[in-house]
């Protein structure tokens, strides 16, 4: 799931904004095992970014005090790397700055909220982060792959992964993804995408009002769609007609290039958007 609530995330900016206008954190952490109430956070990488380019960054290799070293068949990170690291305490005021008014972006993000919860936890300091974006939940929607782990992901898609599990590496691939996916959706706001990794099935008032428009007009309408067996796809549509008496309500129309003939369920439109140039019909 791509939050730890049922509930949308509130109002107005930055979950509003336009895509290229919201600061986004891209979260990566490696850990000395997978229980956040035992294991610790040995290295940790945040890059915040607004309209694709990283306005600040931290990595940093972390003390993990007293608990004992583990998971370096994975990470490769040893005792040394960590000699004279900062403990989580010296690292927490830079997290405060990097994540504040920010959407946290990770993959299979309630890990990564997880272990800041219980390291700020040990510091008496409270970590709420109830909603995120998670695109091992986005791209299970809209990638089809035979698994979609951040190492066969970034293999399926084409990133460039030199240094798997290694937190500036995996986040440096976590926002190659992400930029991969949001271009497929081309959803206009972070509330777009965390829809997506929701899987929300409900019907978007504005979907169902473009259709009705690219019906008066005439006008084809470019449709995300995800069928309920496949992957999505991207549909270059021409509405007939709107039945909003049907629940869901139904799109029909046909497919511009082939003519085929299709009726689009309502709470499968992932993305409409009218074309701006016209066509015959």
């Amino acid at each position: 799931m791509s939050s730890s609530t049922r509930e949308p995330p509130p109002q107005g900016p930055p979950w509003d904004a336009p895509l290229a206008e919201a600061p986004l954190a891209f979260v990566d952490l490696e850990m000395t095992g997978l229980d956040p109430e035992q294991h610790r956070v040995i290295e940790i990488c945040i890059e915040r970014v607004v309209a694709g380019q990283t306005v600040d960054r931290l990595c940093s290799f972390v003390d993990p005090g007293e608990a004992p070293l583990g998971g370096t068949e994975i990470h490769g990170i040893t005792i040394a790397d960590l000699e004279g690291a900062p403990d989580f305490a010296r690292l927490a005021p830079r997290l405060d700055e990097l994540l504040r008014g920010a959407i946290l972006v990770a993959h299979a993000t309630r890990y990564d909220v997880a272990f800041l919860t219980a390291e700020l936890a040990r510091l008496d300091r409270r970590f709420d982060c109830p909603h995120y974006l998670d695109t091992l939940a986005m791209a299970r929607k809209v990638v089809e792959a035979p698994q979609h782990g951040l190492i066969p992901l970034a293999a399926h898609l084409g990133v460039d992964n030199p240094r798997p599990h290694r937190a500036d590496n995996d986040v440096a691939v976590t926002r190659a993804i992400f930029e991969i996916l949001a271009s497929r959706l081309q959803t206009p706001t972070p509330r777009r995408l965390w829809e997506v990794g929701r899987g929300a099935r409900r019907v978007r008032p504005e979907h169902l009002e473009r259709a009705r428009q690219a019906l008066d007009l005439r006008q084809p309408a470019r449709v995300c769609y995800r069928p309920s067996t496949r992957a999505p796809e991207e549909l270059l549509f021409v509405v007939t007609g709107v039945r909003s008496d049907l629940d869901p309500p139904v799109v029909l129309g046909y497919l511009l290039d082939t003519r085929g003939r299709r009726e689009l369920r309502a709470d499968r439109i992932l993305s409409f958007e009218l074309v701006s140039e016209t066509h015959e019909t």
